[in-house]
Order: C-alpha cells, then structure tokens, then sequence
C-alpha cells in the first residue's frame, strides 16, 4: 500500500535487505507484500514462513496467529500508506489549498510506482466480507483499524481545509476522502489510469463547491 517503488532491477538488494532483519521482522515484511499482492486468503502460513526463511515457532511465540500477524500488518501498512501520501501531498508547498489539490497527484505518484494493490484496509474488508464466512470478532476489529485508519487520514485532511480557510472543514474532509476512496477502487477494477483524470476534475469541484 506505500508509495514505496522496488524496480525489479533492485530485487537482489531487497532480498538483501531481508535476510539483513530479525527472524519475526522478516515474517511481517514477507506477509505485508504477501496479503497485499495476492490476498489474505489465498495466502497461507507456510507460504508466508518459507519465503521469510522463519520458523512456526517465531511466528506462534511472536504473534500467535495469523489473525495477530494480520493486525501488525495493517498497521504498519496504514501508517506507511498516510506517512508517504502526506510527504506526497505537501511537495505542493506549505499552502493548505496547494496541498487540498494535490491529493490526486499524490495517488498517481502511488498508482504509477511499483507496489499499487489498493488499499490494505478495503481489501481486507473485502475478503472477510466475502461469501459471509467472516466471524463478529473478526469483522469487529477489522472495521475499528478501518475506521481508525480513516479517522486519521480524515484529520489530516480537515486541518488542511481548516487551513485553508473553508467553513465546514470535516465535511470538506469527508467529501475529500469519498474522492480518495473512490478513485483506489475504480483503480483496483480497471487499473486504468485515466481513472485519475476524472478523480482529479471530482476533486476540483468538491474544492471549489465545498458542501454541494
């Protein structure tokens, strides 16, 4: 989910770099790249441990389940995901409105690199949703990250527009998100990039008719 960009050219060092982490670390960065690219699903324990070079043992002694492992995962990826979008957005400069109208340019920077899979957090959702085998617990958690996960991306986005001088800055925030969210899915479907384009002229009329 990062704006994080490993051209195959650099594959050696990254491998490099994971044999380089603690047993426990290099399970987290394998199931990261592992859940994201092809599903929580579809990827198993053993799959997960082998590529990390990591034992059952580590992985049950650190986290116990896969369930635990996928919370560290999201959290990370979260974090990772609203640390590179807001160094993306404020390229724009220190002006609150510049930074507003870059959140469109900053999503392009993230599809166009080498690690766009959507959202962790929707595609998680997704998953557990799906079929309706996901359990009460399992879904509860899983929306509080979604949630908490929004309510910051959503806080950063109404200081933004608070800065920039609108008068109901959260609504503008949610508007804002709502083109956000909207343009990763449309991606994740049809991987066409014009999907931006349209994102891009969305966000233009929601700054420039906030509330409408």
């Amino acid at each position: 989910m990062p704006f994080i960009d490993v051209p195959a050219s650099r594959a050696d060092l990254a491998r490099r770099r994971l044999e380089d982490l603690a047993p426990h670390e290099r399970i987290i960065e394998v199931a990261r790249d592992l859940f994201c690219r092809d599903g929580i699903h579809a990827t198993g324990i053993d799959r997960i441990l082998s590529e990390a070079g990591s034992s059952k043992m580590t992985l049950y002694s650190r986290f116990g389940s896969k369930e635990a492992l996928l919370r560290e995962v999201l959290v990370r990826e979260g974090a990772e995901w609203r640390d590179a979008f807001t160094t993306a957005v404020e390229t724009a400069g220190p002006d609150p409105s510049a930074r507003l109208h870059a959140v469109v340019p900053a999503l392009r920077t993230w599809f166009e690199g080498d690690r766009f899979y959507g959202c962790a957090f929707m595609n998680a959702a997704a998953e557990h949703a799906k079929g309706g085998h996901a359990r009460e617990g399992e879904a509860s958690w899983l929306r509080e990250m979604t949630a908490e996960h929004h309510g910051a991306i959503l806080a950063y986005l109404a200081g933004l527009a608070a800065g920039a001088s609108y008068p109901e800055p959260d609504v503008l925030a949610r508007q804002v998100l709502l083109v956000i969210d909207g343009a990763i899915a449309a991606l994740m479907v049809s991987g066409d990039g014009a999907v931006l384009d349209i994102a891009a002229r969305n966000l233009r009329a929601v700054l420039a008719h906030p509330g409408v």
